[in-house]
């Protein structure tokens, strides 16, 4: 099957493509100035990837003034080793495993993982789980997840969102997977109940406001 394509597709196409190969190139300029110390590229580069790394740092991180401080020694550490990116992956994926490295490494630092061997793992949310969650926004999920215990965030960013397996956060934290397990199950029981305690506030405040 034959789809035609017309003038104003290509157009576009290739409006796309030329804009992307114009970033890469403005990021292989900024990062040339970073290598050289040049301050105003160090901020340029901040300026373009820390909203993103803010976020992560966010998750990771159990208030605001951790996050902010990892996000200060995230860059720093990025600056320092920004002569070992190849340009062999996307520079923003590099930077993340900074990030989450230098998350780790303050994690191990003050906590230990403790095993939760009596949680149900691979519970599947009900209807009504759900629709809680259609009722939260992602800035409120991001809360509760920043809300969780330590041991219990770290692996369910590190399983949840950035996909790593049990046998390799068994790896990378020191634990038996059915540790990584068990966290991960209690993580995902924590938030359960506090969506679930979010979503009744929600419609306790409508029921008394008269809309239902």
């Amino acid at each position: 099957m034959h789809f035609a394509v017309g003038k104003g597709e290509i157009f576009f196409l290739l409006l796309l493509i030329a804009q992307f190969l114009f970033l890469v190139e403005k990021l292989k300029d900024i990062v040339k100035g970073c290598l050289k110390n040049d301050r105003q590229m160090q901020s340029e580069l901040y300026k373009v990837f820390a909203p993103k790394m803010y976020g992560l740092c966010l998750r990771y991180s159990a208030n605001i003034h951790d996050a902010q401080d990892l996000l200060q020694e995230g860059f720093v550490k990025v600056y320092d080793n920004l002569e070992n990116f190849k340009w062999k992956g996307s520079l923003e994926g590099w930077m993340k495993r900074i990030f989450v490295n230098l998350a780790l490494d303050k994690y191990r630092s003050r906590v230990s993982l403790l095993s939760i061997d009596d949680v149900a793992e691979n519970q599947e949310p009900s209807d009504n789980e759900l629709n809680a969650l259609d009722s939260i926004s992602e800035k409120e999920i991001l809360e509760l997840i920043r809300q969780l215990p330590d041991q219990y965030r770290m692996v369910f960013n590190l399983y949840v969102i950035e996909g790593y397996s049990h046998k390799e956060l068994g790896e990378m934290l020191k634990i038996r997977e059915s540790t990584s397990r068990s966290n991960l199950a209690r993580a995902k029981m924590i938030l359960k109940e506090k969506i679930q305690f979010h979503s009744r506030k929600i419609e306790k405040a409508i029921c008394e406001n008269g809309k239902i």
